[in-house]
């Protein structure tokens, strides 16, 4: 067994010997030896000779087309060259090798009676990388099938689907192409939304490949009906403060189109729309009511709303006291409380700032009232006790 490297590639090579010609004045022989090439690679075939005397060799085709005369060219076919004619060794090349070149090279050594030997060709064609075809949409809760196919091989491909490093098992088909094979392996899948944008690949295997492989990368594109989500403002709104409302949209395909609305009325004059924000300026209670988000693409529609409730502002006067260092008559002056994005609750009590602490007047106020009180009770007991005193006296100033 002997080896020869073609273009890289590692075949053996079967040496087959004819037995020695009778009625020669030598033992003549003849070697002819069996190659596996590439396709568009090049080969060589050769014929070894043995105690060659000089008698006419010639070289043909698998069709017995002869290619070579001994060194003359017989065949008008310029992939074949005659690089090597000796006693010994006869070697041609054909370059750009098809599939239609394969069979057997025919070695003939012509003496008294004619015998040859049967150098066969065989041509590998390996695969390109794979390709990948959808035979339906995945949508969301059904199911996508995806077909890989290697359409030109020799021997045929193995194909193998893998997802996240796991193997899915698939239906593998193959069709003869009278000198190549195309493979094909389907494989089902159910989907949903979390599936959008999952990674599978197909991979082909062949012995052409060295151990290498060919590999198709495919990305899932599921199909799901929009949602929507309107992202509302923090803090409550007063009359005056500018509301933004922002529509959050997500789907495949992208909705592209967000419609705003307001139910039961036409949207305010002053809002402004910018793809999915709503924007309205200096707001008044004339703007309360139920805003509406929708969008929808060709698996669904969706719409979330956002109802507003603005606030009145208001207002407290407090008489804030004369300040001794001026003559001047006092002034009431209006304090108005300003109400902060710290508000939370809209209904509470709202509260007015002055210069008078009346948490300290009420104090001083209930004190005051709790001295009286004690003071009227001490008078009224010490009054009771001295006219008691009086009656008891009375008897004893009576009995001297």
């Amino acid at each position: 067994m002997a080896f020869v490297t073609v273009w890289n590639y590692c075949v053996p090579l079967t040496i087959i010997t004819v037995a020695c010609l009778v009625n020669t004045a030598h033992c003549q022989a003849v070697q002819a030896e069996n190659v596996t090439v590439l396709e568009g690679g090049t080969a060589q075939i050769s014929c070894r000779l043995q105690n060659y005397d000089g008698s006419i060799v010639v070289i043909q085709n698998p069709r017995r087309q002869t290619l070579f005369f001994n060194g003359t060219r017989a065949l008008k076919d310029d992939r074949f060259q005659m690089v090597l004619f000796t006693p010994r060794l006869v070697r041609i090349t054909l370059t750009n090798v098809s599939v239609y070149d394969e069979g057997g090279y025919f070695c003939q050594l012509y003496t008294d009676a004619t015998h040859h030997q049967v150098a066969t060709l065989s041509v590998l064609v390996p695969p390109e990388t794979p390709t990948v075809e959808v035979k339906q949409e995945a949508v969301e809760g059904g199911e996508v099938e995806l077909t890989c196919v290697s359409p030109r091989s020799k021997p045929a491909a193995t194909l193998r689907w893998m997802r996240n490093g796991r193997e899915i098992p698939g239906v593998v088909s193959q069709q003869d192409n009278s000198k190549t094979f195309s493979v094909s392996s389907t494989i089902r899948i159910p989907v949903e939304r979390k599936d959008n944008g999952a990674a599978l690949s197909c991979e082909a295997f062949h012995p052409a490949l060295s151990g290498q492989k060919k590999i198709r990368h495919y990305r899932l594109d599921v199909y799901f009906a929009p949602t929507v989500r309107i992202v509302p403002p923090s803090g409550i709104l007063r009359e005056g403060d500018s509301l933004t409302l922002t529509c959050s949209v997500t789907g495949n395909p992208l909705p592209r189109n967000i419609q705003w609305s307001k139910i039961n009325d036409t949207l305010p004059e002053r809002a402004e729309i910018s793809g999915p924000t709503l924007q309205i300026s200096r707001l008044s209670q004339s703007h309360n009511g139920t805003y509406l988000c929708q969008a929808q693409n060709n698996f669904g529609r969706a719409a979330d709303h956002y109802t507003l409730l603005v606030y009145e502002n208001v207002s407290v006067t407090t008489t804030v006291p004369p300040t001794p260092s001026t003559s001047h008559p006092a002034t009431p002056t209006l304090l108005t409380p300003s109400f902060g994005p710290d508000a939370k609750d809209p209904g509470a009590v709202v509260e007015t700032h002055s210069a008078v602490p009346y948490a300290v007047i009420g104090g001083v106020l209930a004190l005051l009232v709790f001295t009286v009180i004690c003071v009227l009770i001490v008078t009224i007991w010490c009054s009771v006790r001295q006219k008691g005193s009086y009656r008891t006296r009375e008897p004893i100033l009576a009995w001297y």
